[in-house]
């Protein structure tokens, strides 16, 4: 598990000209509430700090979350856990459909007590899925007999998923900080990782020593991660696979396509085509 940034810095924009309000302030209605939102660029939630848990999960577009101390995000058909009493802010730099699971604290004891990105089991994307497509829930905020039962099941579920620290986690180490800020400012950087530690006046081997001690894991896999993420919403505007490809430094499109399936199951026109990729209204 990567070790929490302290004094993380915030990539939520600072106008942001979508402020999105939470629907409760100090109480759910329920134990277990679900509900879809549709976040269109630049939007962002006040800063929070409420007493349950909740559980957000991107069906399109990549969310993002700050805390305090670290910095998460969720590409499409991942999610995150905001463990009870975390204070935290929300946001999307581009077009985002996500939902969200609030559950009382009482119900997160199987759950991690720390806020953490989830690798999301196919029954719980299922689950996901089927409640997205019920009716919303009636106008005094209570779930239906049924959907709360599901709520509950899911609740269950969301205990065995599988988390990671940071789907993309940023470092504790100035040397470390500078190398990934070159590869945030610039995905396709194809130099060895030889070269780059001489960049930065250190050996290969302590460059790789300092990210799987900050990170997690290795530079390489953190790259390619990085590179998913970027490759995200270009796909999703419409740019075909090979000339993202191109653009994130692939010498062919099949190189590209095998990172993509590696890291997401499945191939990149695939994943753009998936139904839970319409848009719904908030």
């Amino acid at each position: 598990m990567p070790k929490p940034r302290k004094n993380a810095k915030s990539s939520a924009p600072r106008h942001a000209p979508h402020l999105r309000q939470p629907p409760f302030i100090d109480t759910l209605p329920v134990p277990v509430y679900f509900r879809t939102e549709h976040m269109p660029s630049h939007a962002t939630y006040p800063s929070m700090c409420h007493p349950w848990g909740e559980f957000v999960y991107s069906f399109s577009g990549i969310t993002e979350l700050t805390t305090r101390d670290d910095y998460f995000l969720a590409p499409p058909h991942m999610a995150l856990w905001i463990a009870p009493g975390t204070e935290h802010v929300g946001f999307n730099h581009a077009e985002t459909v996500h939902c969200s699971v609030y559950i009382k604290r009482e119900l997160c004891a199987a759950l991690p007590a720390q806020t953490c990105a989830v690798m999301v089991s196919p029954l719980v994307r299922a689950m996901l899925e089927h409640l997205r497509s019920l009716p919303p829930e009636g106008e005094d905020g209570l779930e239906s007999p049924t959907r709360a039962r599901l709520l509950r099941v899911l609740v269950d579920q969301l205990g065995t998923c599988a988390t990671t620290g940071s789907y993309l986690p940023q470092g504790n180490d100035p040397e470390l900080d500078a190398v990934l800020k070159v590869f945030h400012d610039n995905p396709a950087d194809n130099r060895p990782l030889a070269e780059l530690a001489a960049a930065f006046h250190m050996s290969e081997r302590t460059l790789m020593r300092h990210a799987q001690r900050e990170l997690g894991m290795s530079l390489t896999e953190w790259r390619a991660r990085l590179r998913l993420v970027s490759a995200l919403p270009l796909l999703q505007a419409g740019r075909s696979v090979e000339s993202v490809a191109l653009d994130l430094g692939y010498a062919t499109s099949s190189a590209f396509i095998a990172m993509f399936r590696r890291l997401t199951g499945t191939s990149p026109g695939k994943f753009i085509a998936r139904p839970a990729n319409h848009q719904v209204s908030g």
